[in-house]
Protein backbone atom coordinates (compact mmCIF):
# COMPACT_ATOMS: atom_id res chain seq x y z
CA UNK A 1 0.00 0.00 0.00
CA UNK A 2 3.01 2.32 -0.16
CA UNK A 3 1.82 3.82 -3.47
CA UNK A 4 -1.64 4.69 -2.14
CA UNK A 5 -2.13 7.98 -0.31
CA UNK A 6 -4.00 7.74 3.01
CA UNK A 7 -7.61 8.88 2.96
CA UNK A 8 -8.13 11.80 5.37
CA UNK A 9 -11.66 11.31 6.67
CA UNK A 10 -11.92 14.15 9.19
CA UNK A 11 -11.10 17.00 6.75
CA UNK A 12 -13.73 15.58 4.39
CA UNK A 13 -16.39 15.43 7.11
CA UNK A 14 -15.45 18.82 8.60
CA UNK A 15 -15.57 20.71 5.29
CA UNK A 16 -18.87 22.68 5.23
CA UNK A 17 -18.81 22.43 1.44
CA UNK A 18 -19.24 18.65 1.70
CA UNK A 19 -23.01 18.19 1.72
CA UNK A 20 -23.44 14.60 0.49
CA UNK A 21 -21.31 11.51 1.11
CA UNK A 22 -22.30 8.41 -0.86
CA UNK A 23 -21.04 5.03 0.35
CA UNK A 24 -21.13 2.62 -2.57
CA UNK A 25 -19.78 -0.80 -3.42
CA UNK A 26 -20.88 -4.38 -3.90
CA UNK A 27 -23.06 -6.18 -1.38
CA UNK A 28 -21.75 -7.50 1.92
CA UNK A 29 -18.70 -5.25 2.26
CA UNK A 30 -19.90 -3.11 5.18
CA UNK A 31 -21.47 -0.10 3.46
CA UNK A 32 -24.19 0.30 6.09
CA UNK A 33 -21.75 0.20 9.00
CA UNK A 34 -19.39 2.60 7.22
CA UNK A 35 -22.19 5.05 6.47
CA UNK A 36 -23.44 4.96 10.06
CA UNK A 37 -19.92 5.39 11.48
CA UNK A 38 -19.23 8.35 9.21
CA UNK A 39 -22.54 9.96 10.14
CA UNK A 40 -21.87 9.54 13.87
CA UNK A 41 -18.33 10.91 13.60
CA UNK A 42 -19.49 13.94 11.59
CA UNK A 43 -22.26 14.64 14.12
CA UNK A 44 -19.88 14.39 17.06
CA UNK A 45 -17.60 16.86 15.29
CA UNK A 46 -20.41 19.40 15.18
CA UNK A 47 -22.41 18.80 12.01
CA UNK A 48 -26.13 18.17 11.63
CA UNK A 49 -26.28 14.84 9.81
CA UNK A 50 -28.89 12.51 8.38
CA UNK A 51 -28.00 8.96 7.36
CA UNK A 52 -30.17 7.40 4.65
CA UNK A 53 -29.90 3.62 4.54
CA UNK A 54 -31.44 1.17 2.12
CA UNK A 55 -30.31 -1.86 4.14
CA UNK A 56 -33.25 -4.27 4.71
CA UNK A 57 -31.50 -5.97 7.65
CA UNK A 58 -32.26 -2.96 9.92
CA UNK A 59 -28.81 -3.17 11.52
CA UNK A 60 -28.50 0.61 11.40
CA UNK A 61 -31.51 1.11 13.66
CA UNK A 62 -30.22 -1.44 16.14
CA UNK A 63 -26.73 0.06 16.28
CA UNK A 64 -28.17 3.52 16.88
CA UNK A 65 -30.53 2.47 19.65
CA UNK A 66 -33.71 3.10 17.62
CA UNK A 67 -36.53 0.56 17.68
CA UNK A 68 -37.17 0.94 13.96
CA UNK A 69 -36.45 3.24 11.05
CA UNK A 70 -38.89 4.38 8.40
CA UNK A 71 -39.22 7.01 5.70
CA UNK A 72 -39.03 9.85 8.26
CA UNK A 73 -35.66 10.92 9.73
CA UNK A 74 -35.44 10.12 13.45
CA UNK A 75 -33.04 11.72 15.90
CA UNK A 76 -30.42 9.45 17.44
CA UNK A 77 -29.79 9.81 21.16
CA UNK A 78 -26.42 9.41 22.82
CA UNK A 79 -24.42 11.52 20.36
CA UNK A 80 -21.49 13.24 22.05
CA UNK A 81 -20.64 16.79 21.00
CA UNK A 82 -22.57 19.72 19.56
CA UNK A 83 -23.91 18.12 16.41
CA UNK A 84 -27.05 16.09 15.64
CA UNK A 85 -27.52 12.71 14.05
CA UNK A 86 -30.71 11.60 12.35
CA UNK A 87 -31.32 8.28 10.62
CA UNK A 88 -33.91 6.87 8.25
CA UNK A 89 -34.44 3.78 6.14
CA UNK A 90 -35.86 4.09 2.65
CA UNK A 91 -39.42 2.86 2.28
CA UNK A 92 -39.47 2.30 -1.46
CA UNK A 93 -43.25 2.08 -1.89
CA UNK A 94 -43.97 4.97 0.46
CA UNK A 95 -41.53 7.19 -1.45
CA UNK A 96 -43.26 6.33 -4.72
CA UNK A 97 -46.66 7.06 -3.10
CA UNK A 98 -45.37 10.45 -1.93
CA UNK A 99 -44.35 11.33 -5.50
CA UNK A 100 -47.81 10.45 -6.78
CA UNK A 101 -49.55 12.40 -4.01
CA UNK A 102 -47.34 15.43 -4.61
CA UNK A 103 -47.78 15.58 -8.40
CA UNK A 104 -51.38 14.49 -8.97
CA UNK A 105 -54.74 15.81 -7.84
CA UNK A 106 -56.44 13.79 -5.07
CA UNK A 107 -58.84 11.93 -7.36
CA UNK A 108 -56.16 10.89 -9.83
CA UNK A 109 -53.77 10.01 -6.99
CA UNK A 110 -56.37 7.61 -5.54
CA UNK A 111 -56.83 5.98 -8.94
CA UNK A 112 -53.09 5.50 -9.33
CA UNK A 113 -52.46 4.21 -5.82
CA UNK A 114 -55.23 1.61 -6.13
CA UNK A 115 -54.13 0.41 -9.57
CA UNK A 116 -52.78 -3.19 -9.43
CA UNK A 117 -49.99 -2.50 -11.93
CA UNK A 118 -48.83 0.53 -9.95
CA UNK A 119 -48.81 -1.53 -6.75
CA UNK A 120 -46.55 -4.11 -8.41
CA UNK A 121 -44.33 -1.42 -9.92
CA UNK A 122 -43.90 0.47 -6.66
CA UNK A 123 -43.26 -2.66 -4.61
CA UNK A 124 -40.53 -4.37 -6.59
CA UNK A 125 -40.11 -3.43 -10.24
CA UNK A 126 -36.49 -3.73 -11.42
CA UNK A 127 -34.68 -0.48 -10.68
CA UNK A 128 -37.43 0.99 -8.49
CA UNK A 129 -35.39 0.79 -5.28
CA UNK A 130 -32.41 2.58 -6.81
CA UNK A 131 -34.66 5.20 -8.41
CA UNK A 132 -36.47 5.88 -5.14
CA UNK A 133 -33.15 6.15 -3.30
CA UNK A 134 -32.20 8.92 -5.72
CA UNK A 135 -35.63 10.53 -5.29
CA UNK A 136 -35.31 10.52 -1.51
CA UNK A 137 -31.79 11.95 -1.71
CA UNK A 138 -33.11 14.77 -3.89
CA UNK A 139 -35.93 15.44 -1.42
CA UNK A 140 -33.57 15.57 1.56
CA UNK A 141 -31.17 17.91 -0.22
CA UNK A 142 -34.00 20.20 -1.33
CA UNK A 143 -35.18 20.61 2.29
CA UNK A 144 -31.76 22.05 3.21
CA UNK A 145 -32.34 20.95 6.81
CA UNK A 146 -29.08 19.06 7.30
CA UNK A 147 -25.44 20.04 6.92
CA UNK A 148 -24.52 16.59 5.66
CA UNK A 149 -26.40 13.68 4.07
CA UNK A 150 -24.73 10.26 4.22
CA UNK A 151 -26.20 7.71 1.78
CA UNK A 152 -25.90 3.95 2.10
CA UNK A 153 -26.57 2.69 -1.41
CA UNK A 154 -28.84 -0.31 -2.15
CA UNK A 155 -27.42 -3.83 -1.73
CA UNK A 156 -27.35 -4.51 -5.47
CA UNK A 157 -25.72 -7.43 -7.25
CA UNK A 158 -23.50 -4.91 -8.98
CA UNK A 159 -22.30 -1.64 -7.51
CA UNK A 160 -23.03 0.03 -10.84
CA UNK A 161 -26.78 -0.60 -10.48
CA UNK A 162 -27.05 2.43 -8.20
CA UNK A 163 -26.03 4.72 -11.07
CA UNK A 164 -27.67 2.86 -13.95
CA UNK A 165 -31.06 1.76 -12.58
CA UNK A 166 -32.61 5.24 -12.08
CA UNK A 167 -31.96 6.17 -15.69
CA UNK A 168 -33.28 2.83 -16.89
CA UNK A 169 -36.51 3.20 -14.93
CA UNK A 170 -36.83 6.86 -15.93
CA UNK A 171 -36.36 5.91 -19.58
CA UNK A 172 -38.98 3.18 -19.25
CA UNK A 173 -41.54 5.50 -17.67
CA UNK A 174 -40.87 8.14 -20.29
CA UNK A 175 -40.20 5.78 -23.20
CA UNK A 176 -41.83 4.90 -26.50
CA UNK A 177 -43.75 1.92 -25.12
CA UNK A 178 -45.45 4.02 -22.45
CA UNK A 179 -46.21 6.78 -24.96
CA UNK A 180 -47.73 4.22 -27.30
CA UNK A 181 -49.99 2.97 -24.53
CA UNK A 182 -50.91 6.57 -23.73
CA UNK A 183 -51.88 7.41 -27.30
CA UNK A 184 -55.44 5.98 -27.30
CA UNK A 185 -56.33 7.80 -24.11
CA UNK A 186 -54.93 11.06 -25.49
CA UNK A 187 -56.85 10.81 -28.75
CA UNK A 188 -60.14 10.12 -27.02
CA UNK A 189 -63.57 9.42 -28.47
CA UNK A 190 -64.15 7.31 -31.55
CA UNK A 191 -60.79 8.20 -33.00
CA UNK A 192 -59.09 6.81 -29.93
CA UNK A 193 -61.17 3.62 -30.04
CA UNK A 194 -60.46 3.24 -33.75
CA UNK A 195 -56.75 3.66 -33.13
CA UNK A 196 -56.90 1.14 -30.31
CA UNK A 197 -58.88 -1.39 -32.31
CA UNK A 198 -56.91 -1.10 -35.55
CA UNK A 199 -53.47 0.33 -34.84
CA UNK A 200 -52.86 -1.58 -31.61
CA UNK A 201 -54.83 -4.76 -32.15
CA UNK A 202 -51.80 -6.87 -32.99
CA UNK A 203 -49.70 -5.47 -30.15
CA UNK A 204 -52.41 -5.73 -27.50
CA UNK A 205 -53.31 -9.21 -28.69
CA UNK A 206 -49.70 -10.34 -28.33
CA UNK A 207 -49.25 -8.61 -24.97
CA UNK A 208 -52.57 -10.00 -23.80
CA UNK A 209 -51.33 -13.52 -24.47
CA UNK A 210 -48.00 -12.86 -22.75
CA UNK A 211 -49.20 -10.83 -19.79
CA UNK A 212 -52.89 -11.62 -19.59
CA UNK A 213 -55.74 -9.37 -20.63
CA UNK A 214 -56.42 -8.04 -17.12
CA UNK A 215 -52.79 -7.01 -16.58
CA UNK A 216 -52.72 -5.21 -19.91
CA UNK A 217 -55.88 -3.30 -18.98
CA UNK A 218 -54.30 -2.42 -15.61
CA UNK A 219 -51.22 -1.09 -17.40
CA UNK A 220 -53.31 1.01 -19.77
CA UNK A 221 -55.37 2.41 -16.88
CA UNK A 222 -52.17 3.16 -14.96
CA UNK A 223 -50.66 4.94 -17.97
CA UNK A 224 -53.78 7.02 -18.51
CA UNK A 225 -53.81 8.13 -14.87
CA UNK A 226 -50.06 8.87 -14.85
CA UNK A 227 -50.16 10.86 -18.09
CA UNK A 228 -49.18 14.19 -16.52
CA UNK A 229 -46.42 12.70 -14.36
CA UNK A 230 -44.21 10.68 -16.70
CA UNK A 231 -41.98 13.51 -17.82
CA UNK A 232 -41.25 14.37 -14.20
CA UNK A 233 -39.65 10.99 -13.45
CA UNK A 234 -36.93 11.43 -16.04
CA UNK A 235 -36.47 15.10 -15.11
CA UNK A 236 -36.01 14.36 -11.42
CA UNK A 237 -33.68 11.44 -12.12
CA UNK A 238 -31.53 13.70 -14.27
CA UNK A 239 -31.56 16.45 -11.62
CA UNK A 240 -30.40 14.06 -8.90
CA UNK A 241 -27.75 12.68 -11.23
CA UNK A 242 -26.40 16.21 -11.67
CA UNK A 243 -26.49 16.62 -7.88
CA UNK A 244 -24.23 13.59 -7.56
CA UNK A 245 -21.78 15.26 -9.96
CA UNK A 246 -21.73 18.53 -8.00
CA UNK A 247 -18.61 19.60 -6.04
CA UNK A 248 -20.42 19.22 -2.70
CA UNK A 249 -20.79 15.45 -3.20
CA UNK A 250 -18.13 12.89 -2.26
CA UNK A 251 -18.20 9.21 -3.19
CA UNK A 252 -16.55 6.63 -0.95
CA UNK A 253 -16.13 3.23 -2.53
CA UNK A 254 -16.36 0.55 0.17
CA UNK A 255 -14.77 -2.86 -0.34
CA UNK A 256 -13.32 -5.85 1.49
CA UNK A 257 -9.73 -7.01 0.80
CA UNK A 258 -11.03 -9.75 -1.46
CA UNK A 259 -10.58 -10.22 -5.18
CA UNK A 260 -14.23 -9.94 -6.27
CA UNK A 261 -14.99 -6.96 -4.01
CA UNK A 262 -11.94 -5.01 -5.16
CA UNK A 263 -12.62 -5.85 -8.79
CA UNK A 264 -16.09 -4.39 -8.34
CA UNK A 265 -14.54 -1.37 -6.60
CA UNK A 266 -12.18 -0.86 -9.55
CA UNK A 267 -15.13 -0.91 -11.97
CA UNK A 268 -16.93 1.66 -9.84
CA UNK A 269 -13.86 3.94 -9.66
CA UNK A 270 -13.59 3.86 -13.44
CA UNK A 271 -17.30 4.55 -13.87
CA UNK A 272 -17.23 7.51 -11.49
CA UNK A 273 -14.31 8.96 -13.43
CA UNK A 274 -16.13 8.44 -16.73
CA UNK A 275 -19.22 10.25 -15.38
CA UNK A 276 -17.13 13.02 -13.76
CA UNK A 277 -18.41 12.21 -10.29
CA UNK A 278 -16.21 13.25 -7.35
CA UNK A 279 -14.44 10.27 -5.77
CA UNK A 280 -13.01 10.87 -2.29
CA UNK A 281 -11.35 7.47 -1.88
CA UNK A 282 -11.59 3.79 -1.02
CA UNK A 283 -12.58 2.40 2.38
CA UNK A 284 -11.13 -1.07 2.83
CA UNK A 285 -13.06 -2.93 5.51
CA UNK A 286 -12.19 -6.03 7.56
CA UNK A 287 -8.46 -5.91 6.98
CA UNK A 288 -6.60 -8.56 8.98
CA UNK A 289 -3.44 -7.84 10.91
CA UNK A 290 -0.93 -9.39 13.30
CA UNK A 291 1.06 -8.14 16.24
CA UNK A 292 3.99 -10.32 15.14
CA UNK A 293 4.05 -9.49 11.44
CA UNK A 294 7.85 -9.74 11.28
CA UNK A 295 7.61 -13.50 11.83
CA UNK A 296 6.83 -14.87 8.38
CA UNK A 297 4.58 -17.84 7.69
CA UNK A 298 7.55 -19.85 6.41
CA UNK A 299 9.62 -19.26 9.54
CA UNK A 300 6.66 -20.04 11.81
CA UNK A 301 5.96 -23.35 10.04
CA UNK A 302 9.64 -24.27 10.11
CA UNK A 303 9.80 -23.58 13.85
CA UNK A 304 6.66 -25.65 14.47
CA UNK A 305 8.10 -28.60 12.53
CA UNK A 306 11.37 -28.32 14.45
CA UNK A 307 9.50 -28.51 17.76
CA UNK A 308 7.59 -31.57 16.54
CA UNK A 309 10.81 -33.34 15.61
CA UNK A 310 12.44 -32.54 18.94
CA UNK A 311 9.56 -33.91 20.99
CA UNK A 312 9.84 -37.44 19.63
CA UNK A 313 7.19 -40.11 19.51
CA UNK A 314 6.13 -40.14 23.15
CA UNK A 315 5.76 -36.36 23.30
CA UNK A 316 3.39 -36.47 20.36
CA UNK A 317 0.70 -37.66 22.79
CA UNK A 318 1.06 -41.43 22.47
CA UNK A 319 1.16 -42.03 26.22
CA UNK A 320 -1.32 -39.32 27.14
CA UNK A 321 -4.16 -40.10 24.78
CA UNK A 322 -3.37 -37.00 22.70
CA UNK A 323 -2.85 -36.61 18.97
CA UNK A 324 -1.72 -33.71 16.84
CA UNK A 325 -4.10 -33.50 13.88
CA UNK A 326 -3.44 -30.84 11.23
CA UNK A 327 -1.69 -28.67 13.79
CA UNK A 328 -4.54 -28.95 16.33
CA UNK A 329 -4.22 -30.56 19.77
CA UNK A 330 -6.79 -33.30 20.34
CA UNK A 331 -7.14 -34.78 23.84
CA UNK A 332 -8.41 -38.34 23.58
CA UNK A 333 -7.85 -39.28 27.25
CA UNK A 334 -10.40 -39.59 30.02
CA UNK A 335 -9.37 -36.28 31.55
CA UNK A 336 -8.62 -37.82 34.95
CA UNK A 337 -5.53 -36.65 36.80
CA UNK A 338 -4.30 -40.16 37.47
CA UNK A 339 -4.58 -41.08 33.80
CA UNK A 340 -2.62 -38.01 32.75
CA UNK A 341 0.10 -38.77 35.31
CA UNK A 342 0.87 -42.24 33.89
CA UNK A 343 2.07 -43.55 30.61
CA UNK A 344 4.55 -41.75 28.39
CA UNK A 345 6.06 -38.91 30.39
CA UNK A 346 7.19 -35.66 28.85
CA UNK A 347 10.68 -34.24 29.46
CA UNK A 348 9.08 -31.72 31.78
CA UNK A 349 7.71 -34.57 33.99
CA UNK A 350 10.45 -37.25 34.22
CA UNK A 351 8.92 -39.12 37.17
CA UNK A 352 5.33 -40.31 37.49
CA UNK A 353 5.48 -40.10 41.30
CA UNK A 354 6.85 -37.99 44.10
CA UNK A 355 7.60 -34.31 44.43
CA UNK A 356 9.15 -34.05 40.96
CA UNK A 357 5.85 -35.17 39.45
CA UNK A 358 3.89 -32.57 41.45
CA UNK A 359 6.27 -29.83 40.50
CA UNK A 360 6.23 -30.75 36.84
CA UNK A 361 2.42 -30.89 36.74
CA UNK A 362 2.22 -27.47 38.36
CA UNK A 363 4.54 -26.00 35.74
CA UNK A 364 2.98 -27.72 32.73
CA UNK A 365 0.03 -26.17 30.89
CA UNK A 366 -3.51 -27.32 31.67
CA UNK A 367 -4.54 -30.85 30.57
CA UNK A 368 -0.91 -31.94 30.45
CA UNK A 369 -0.22 -30.28 27.07
CA UNK A 370 3.48 -29.62 26.79
CA UNK A 371 4.85 -26.15 26.21
CA UNK A 372 6.44 -27.31 22.95
CA UNK A 373 3.15 -28.73 21.70
CA UNK A 374 1.26 -25.57 22.56
CA UNK A 375 3.93 -23.41 20.98
CA UNK A 376 3.88 -25.45 17.77
CA UNK A 377 0.09 -25.06 17.53
CA UNK A 378 0.31 -21.30 18.02
CA UNK A 379 3.05 -21.06 15.39
CA UNK A 380 0.81 -22.84 12.88
CA UNK A 381 -2.09 -20.51 13.67
CA UNK A 382 0.22 -17.56 13.16
CA UNK A 383 1.36 -19.01 9.83
CA UNK A 384 -2.25 -19.25 8.67
CA UNK A 385 -2.86 -15.63 9.68
CA UNK A 386 0.25 -14.46 7.83
CA UNK A 387 -0.89 -16.30 4.71
CA UNK A 388 -4.21 -14.44 4.91
CA UNK A 389 -2.34 -11.15 5.30
CA UNK A 390 -0.17 -11.92 2.28
CA UNK A 391 -3.20 -12.77 0.14
CA UNK A 392 -4.97 -9.53 1.17
CA UNK A 393 -1.80 -7.54 0.48
CA UNK A 394 -1.50 -8.94 -3.04
CA UNK A 395 -5.14 -8.10 -3.71
CA UNK A 396 -4.71 -4.54 -2.43
CA UNK A 397 -1.52 -4.12 -4.43
CA UNK A 398 -3.31 -5.07 -7.65
CA UNK A 399 -5.98 -2.42 -7.01
CA UNK A 400 -3.36 0.19 -6.12
CA UNK A 401 -1.36 -0.58 -9.25
CA UNK A 402 -4.46 0.06 -11.36
CA UNK A 403 -5.57 3.17 -9.42
CA UNK A 404 -2.62 4.73 -7.57
CA UNK A 405 -4.47 8.07 -7.49
CA UNK A 406 -7.22 6.74 -5.17
CA UNK A 407 -6.64 7.48 -1.44
CA UNK A 408 -7.24 4.48 0.82
CA UNK A 409 -8.46 4.12 4.41
CA UNK A 410 -8.16 0.70 6.04
CA UNK A 411 -10.39 -0.57 8.85
CA UNK A 412 -9.06 -3.52 10.82
CA UNK A 413 -11.33 -6.54 11.17
CA UNK A 414 -13.23 -6.55 14.45
CA UNK A 415 -13.80 -9.69 16.54
CA UNK A 416 -17.61 -9.26 16.40
CA UNK A 417 -20.45 -7.33 14.80
CA UNK A 418 -21.05 -3.65 15.49
CA UNK A 419 -24.31 -3.33 17.42
CA UNK A 420 -24.21 0.02 19.25
CA UNK A 421 -22.94 3.60 19.12
CA UNK A 422 -19.70 2.63 20.84
CA UNK A 423 -18.94 0.19 18.03
CA UNK A 424 -19.76 2.79 15.37
CA UNK A 425 -17.58 5.30 17.21
CA UNK A 426 -14.68 2.83 17.19
CA UNK A 427 -15.09 2.31 13.44
CA UNK A 428 -15.06 6.08 12.91
CA UNK A 429 -11.88 6.42 14.94
CA UNK A 430 -10.18 3.70 12.90
CA UNK A 431 -11.27 5.37 9.69
CA UNK A 432 -9.85 8.71 10.76
CA UNK A 433 -6.60 7.56 12.43
CA UNK A 434 -4.96 5.73 9.56
CA UNK A 435 -1.39 6.01 10.90
CA UNK A 436 -2.35 4.61 14.30
CA UNK A 437 -4.40 1.85 12.67
CA UNK A 438 -1.52 0.90 10.42
CA UNK A 439 0.73 0.70 13.46
CA UNK A 440 -1.74 -1.57 15.22
CA UNK A 441 -1.80 -3.95 12.27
Amino acid sequence: MDAAAPLDIDPLLDDPKTRIVVCCGSGGVGKTTTAAALGLRAAERGRKVVVLTIDPARRLAQSMGIDSLDNTPRRVKGVEGDGELHAMMLDMKRTFDEIVEAHADPERARAILSNPFYQSLSAGFAGTQEYMAMEKLGQLRARDEWDLIVVDTPPSRSALDFLDAPKRLGSFLDGKFIRLLMAPAKMGGRAGMKFLNVGMSMMTGTLGKLLGGQLLRDVQTFVAAMDTMFGGFRTRADATYRLLQAPGTAFLVVAAPERDALREAAYFVERLAADTMPLAGLVLNRVHGSGAARLSAERALAAAEHLDEDRGGEDRGEGRGENLVDGRIVDQGSGKAEDRGTGGSSPEAPSPTGSEDSASQDSAPEHGVSVDRLTAGLLRLHAERMQVLAREQRTRDRFTALHPEVPVAEVAALPGDVHDLAGLRAIGERLAAQEETAGAL
